[in-house]
């Protein structure tokens, strides 16, 4: 597969989510203050339910750079995890062509315990490499890690800066076709957030396809070329990039 191929269709995709231990009126009552978190229900046994994604569809083809735009907790992070694999939909479907790199957590997989060459091959692993492929990038990733010696000892030792700098150099040795960010990633002090800033920006060009949710509007402008509104886990139309205005004013 190539990043020229790649491939995104999600068809009436709905979500939902069962909440227990919670009376649904006071429920419904902390939904409505917040506006925003779905819509609340019950299922067919009668359990209180969260539809986080309702009747969503969405195309994107190699090129497309989506930005995702709504308030927190109206499904933006829920789409990507969908669209990673993370979910199954209760209802519709979900197409991906390509390979996939999801930098949603950098703190998956992460094992305190483990040395930070162990967490290297733990993490690549996670984000979907093969044995031989984290091989094959082992020094690379050392290398812009920067934690030299560090790596033979256990991430517990780690300070937390350390600890997301390894995470970072290890989420972006992947080579995708499908990239799936939740907020722009920038990690460490000045001068390694100057080597991560050109390290994303080189995942993200060579990729086929971007969705990328972000509070920072100014930051979608520059980087995607069409837009999507989320509340409440309904979808607007994706929009050009540049009628981002109309999509935030309709709120």
């Amino acid at each position: 597969m190539t990043a020229t191929a790649a491939s995104v269709t999600v068809t009436d995709l709905t979500l939902r989510f069962p909440v227990y231990g919670i009376d649904a009126k006071s429920l419904k009552k902390n939904l409505a203050r917040v506006t925003v978190g779905g819509r609340l229900g019950a299922s067919n046994t009668g359990a209180t339910e969260v539809t986080a994604l309702s009747h969503l569809n969405l195309n994107l083809k190699a090129g497309d750079r989506l930005g995702l735009i709504g308030h927190n907790g109206s499904g933006k992070t829920t789409l990507l995890r969908a669209l990673s694999g993370a979910y199954e939909p209760d209802e519709g479907q979900i197409e991906v062509c390509g390979r996939i790199a999801a930098l949603l957590d950098l703190s998956l997989g992460i094992d305190p315990s483990a040395t930070g060459v162990d967490n290297i091959r733990l993490r690549g692993r996670i984000a979907g490499m093969t044995s031989r492929e984290i091989d094959e990038k082992m020094d690379e990733i050392a290398a812009f890690s920067g934690l030299g010696p560090f790596l033979a000892m256990p991430m517990k030792t780690y300070s937390a800066g350390m600890q997301a700098r390894l995470a970072f150099a290890v989420s972006t040795a992947v080579e995708a076709d499908v990239l799936l960010m939740d907020e722009w990633i920038s990690v460490g002090d000045s001068d390694f957030k100057q080597l991560a800033h050109k390290r994303l920006l080189g995942l993200v060009e060579r990729a086929g396809i971007l969705v990328l949710a972000s509070h920072d509007h100014e930051l979608l402008r520059l980087y995607c070329n069409k837009v999507m509104r989320l509340e409440g886990g309904v979808a607007s139309e994706v929009k050009d990039i540049r009628r981002i205005d109309e999509l935030l004013n309709a709120a």
